[in-house]
């Protein structure tokens, strides 16, 4: 990875980091399903509570119509947050449950799977991140979160 999307990429996440998308967490629209999910990374001590509320649709075909969260910790969980926010939002239930495991997938690679930026989006900044297993498991709460709200919402 050459050093000027190195530096783009710290860039994106430190964006992300100081203003969070999604941050706050929403009371759902009476009658929709929404799910949520709390995580923990008892190593370094980030949380995160996330809601995610599904539309129309049923079952895969559901919309995600919106994600709201609510945590605390290091740049590099909080901007993961701020990301998926961003990157999920309309996508189908299918559609996104499949981006949380290709995210997964890069980020147990150790930097072996190159992000593709075409299908992660602003996620790819994460994928540096790789080579650092202790703080994998910081990119990946607010993902995980996602994939349990997202199933408790059906």
């Amino acid at each position: 990875m050459s050093s000027d999307l190195e530096q783009l990429y710290q860039q994106i996440i430190l964006d992300h980091a100081k203003t969070r998308h999604g941050e706050g967490l929403q009371e759902a629209p009476a009658g929709a399903p929404a799910g949520e999910s709390h995580q923990l990374n008892p190593t370094c001590g980030d949380e995160i509570t996330l809601r995610a509320v599904l539309g129309d649709g049923a079952g895969s075909d559901a919309r995600v119509d919106g994600i709201s969260w609510e945590g605390q910790g290091c740049s590099i969980s909080m901007a993961s947050a701020s990301v998926l926010t961003d990157l999920m939002a309309g996508m189908s239930r299918d559609e996104a449950l499949s981006l949380v495991e290709n995210f997964r997938e890069v980020m147990r690679s150790r930097g072996t799977v190159e992000a593709d930026e075409e299908v992660l989006g602003d996620a790819a900044a994460f994928s540096g991140v790789s080579r650092y297993p202790a703080r994998v498991k910081c990119a990946m709460l607010a993902w995980v979160a996602l994939e349990e709200a997202v199933r408790a919402a059906e």
